[in-house]
């Protein structure tokens, strides 16, 4: 058989399950408001929570460096791409995040892999929870140790798999700060005290809560007030830029310097985005404001639909999950939403549930109310259409 045809087969297989999918074209900048395929939409998808990917003040950043080292960063850190911006905001991002030392990825996923494929090691064991993100499954499936996989937050079920993995050399508990599907918050505080009761470390996927959880918006470790062995974190969510990064102890930054292949292998992101980063970090510190009105959208939205009848996942974050069953039902509300002009796709497996196939909306600080209004509008009006509520 060839190629073709035997891809061809396996397509049609996706597309009988009702799990197809296709890229849609953006042809504005991020914001509330974007062109989706030649057509105005109200945009309740994006994880640019604090409106900063088009920051005025992070394209003049962007602009200037861009001037002065070029649109590519020519090669790894260790070879040509580290430059003095790269260490600047590796400066602050440990500052933000209150440790020792940071590291720059070249995204978030190659962080998450970069970490779990380094440091546990034959004879260890990771415990995983089950609702963890794809980078964090992917990073487990690479590493030498074995994967034991708890259930969602369920603190009992990890305390009897960490009273379980006491044989094994070292124990890792990974877990997400906020899990990107659910909108819900892993119960950090809890998580920390089993492991200093069963002498695991934890490593933490903060992408979600960067910029949006905590006093200062430092993530779940000042939500929780607490501080996890690793960090781990994104650029490309409430920072609005591109890009991943590591914090923790100047040991472990200098440890996977050495060994985390997907830093030592990979092309540097561009100094410009570091630039702009170094802004958004900026902002993030001294400008709570973005993030207060930003939680408090999110939660009247959540409300509102809560009220009307949806089924709505998670609490205290800006994803909203709104379970509509199926896949093919899912699918429907979406494309009714964007004929509304309201631009919130279907999530489908195998990103979650069949039965939990949902719209995952995502609000930011720079949603109005009148946007806001119609969103709540628009889905009461098709919830009703296709008798979900």
């Amino acid at each position: 058989m060839e190629l073709d045809s035997w891809l061809k087969e396996r397509l049609h297989q996706t597309i009988d399950s009702g799990l197809y999918r296709t890229l849609r074209t953006m042809t504005s900048a991020p914001g509330p408001q974007m062109v989706v395929e030649d057509l105005r939409q109200l945009v309740f998808s994006s994880n640019n929570y604090l409106g900063l990917a088009n920051d005025q003040r992070l394209i003049y950043a962007a602009e200037e460096i861009l001037y002065e080292f070029g649109v590519g960063s020519s090669g790894s850190r260790l070879t040509t791409g580290h430059t003095r911006w790269h260490q600047k905001l590796e400066q602050q991002i440990a500052q933000f995040k209150q440790t020792e030392a940071a590291l720059l990825f070249s995204s978030g996923y190659l962080a998450n892999v970069g970490v779990l494929s380094a440091i546990p090691e034959k004879g260890d064991v990771i415990l995983s929870d089950r609702l963890n993100h794809a980078s964090l499954i992917d990073g487990c499936r690479l590493s030498g140790a074995e994967t034991v996989v708890y259930e969602h937050v369920d603190m009992s079920d990890l305390e009897e798999k960490l009273h379980a993995a006491q044989t094994y050399q070292h124990r890792f508990i990974v877990t997400d700060g906020v899990f990107s599907m659910d909108g819900n918050i892993a119960p950090l505080d809890q998580i920390m005290k089993l492991a200093k009761r069963y002498n695991a470390f934890v490593i933490v996927d903060d992408a979600h809560a960067t910029g949006v959880l905590g006093e200062h918006g430092r993530g779940t470790s000042e939500h929780f007030n607490v501080q996890p062995d690793i960090v781990i974190g994104t650029l490309s969510k409430a920072v609005g830029t591109e890009g991943g990064f590591v914090c923790g102890s100047q040991v472990l930054i200098d440890f996977l310097k050495n060994h985390a292949r997907t830093f030592i292998f990979q092309t540097a992101i561009p100094a410009a985005i570091c630039a702009a980063s170094y802004v958004a970090f900026e902002i993030m510190e001294h400008d709570q404001d973005r993030r207060q009105q930003l939680l408090a959208k999110a939660e009247n939205i959540r409300s509102g639909l809560q009220e009307m009848g949806f089924t709505i996942k998670g609490e205290g974050t800006p994803i909203i999950p709104v379970i509509i069953g199926d896949p093919y039902s899912a699918a429907s509300f979406a494309n009714k939403l964007q004929n509304e002009g309201v631009f919130a796709p279907a999530i489908r497996p195998p990103t979650v549930e069949w039965a939990e196939s949902r719209i995952r909306l995502t609000v930011t600080s720079e949603h109005h109310a009148s946007d806001i209004e119609y969103l709540l509008a628009t889905f009461y009006k098709i919830g009703k259409e296709l008798k979900i509520i």
